[in-house]
């Protein structure tokens, strides 16, 4: 299927939010992948949680657009980060890396097929409310950005 103006321009937008944040990336030394910025985490820190988060984005977008109404399940993003196996202080980045590429490019597909009227499909996020594939598409899109935006102020 075609995709409308609208549709082709939420997918290029989120499809440029990935991109720079793996350009992001690339500007890292090794050397700085442990330094805590501005006091926050450590960008292995947050490449492991892109990784965690986009993993999770990548099941959420697919539940809103087979099943609308499901609940959506938060996840604590700091519960994650301190979990010690979880070993976000710890684990090399590339498996992370590889995991945040697959699912944005998977999600990317799939946001190109939507049809305008599913952008309203809609679940239950268990802490936000209402949460549409609209809502989906403006946080990872802005998610993406500004994370690399933190990354870049290393």
């Amino acid at each position: 299927a075609m995709s409308t103006p609208e549709i082709t321009a939420l997918a290029l937008a989120y499809e440029s939010a990935t991109n720079n944040f793996l350009k992001a990336v690339e500007t890292l030394n090794k050397a700085d992948l442990d330094r805590s910025i501005n006091g926050g985490w450590s960008a292995r820190q947050i490449i492991h949680h892109l990784s965690d988060s986009e993993s999770q984005s990548c099941a959420r977008l697919r539940r809103l657009v087979a099943e609308p109404g499901s609940v959506i399940q938060n996840f604590d993003e700091n519960i994650y980060a301190q979990n010690t196996t979880l070993g976000y202080s710890e684990l090399p980045i590339d498996t992370a890396l590889a995991l945040f590429k697959a699912a944005r490019a998977a999600s990317f597909e799939l946001i190109k097929r939507l049809t305008p009227a599913q952008l309203s499909n809609s679940g239950q996020h268990s802490e936000l409310g209402k949460y549409s594939i609209s809502d989906w598409l403006t946080g990872y899109t802005n998610h993406a950005n500004d994370h690399a935006k933190q990354l870049l102020a290393n």
